[in-house]
């Protein structure tokens, strides 16, 4: 089991980047495949981006497909959230969480809330606040 710490957050302007980090600790980091979610105020945790196992393989949700980048480092045990081009409505605690092993060939086009659900992730950490303002 893997315990998961993310940083990177703080308080931007729009038009600035910001890169996540999501440390792993104890086993197995590199057997998982990962994930980012963020939850804004009032709002439930919704997924953005995730990533296989050995990191060859991403998917994203629509909203952030083509500005958000996802990506992993199984020698330091760290995945990543590169968001550029940050807007007031990215403000959020950002979140990782690991999948279930075994998970890395479902076919989100077909199961798609393997992907997007936040009940799927077992581990999660306890996230970073995001604030973008103008």
């Amino acid at each position: 089991q893997v315990q998961l710490a993310e940083s990177g957050g703080g308080l931007v302007h729009a038009g600035d980047s910001l890169r996540l980090s999501c440390t792993a600790s104890g086993r197995g980091f590199a057997i998982y495949a990962m994930a980012w979610f963020r939850q804004a105020p009032a709002k439930e945790r919704s997924f953005l981006a995730r990533i296989d196992s050995g990191g060859s393989t991403t998917y994203y949700h629509e909203s952030v497909r083509g500005r958000f980048t996802i990506s992993r480092d199984n020698t330091k045990n760290t995945l990543y959230l590169q968001m550029p081009r940050l807007r007031p409505e990215d403000t959020a605690i950002y979140y990782c969480a690991a999948a279930p092993v075994g998970t890395d060939d479902i076919d989100p086009r077909q199961y798609r809330s393997y992907y997007v659900d936040p009940q799927r992730y077992h581990t999660w950490g306890q996230g970073t606040q995001v604030t973008v303002s103008w």
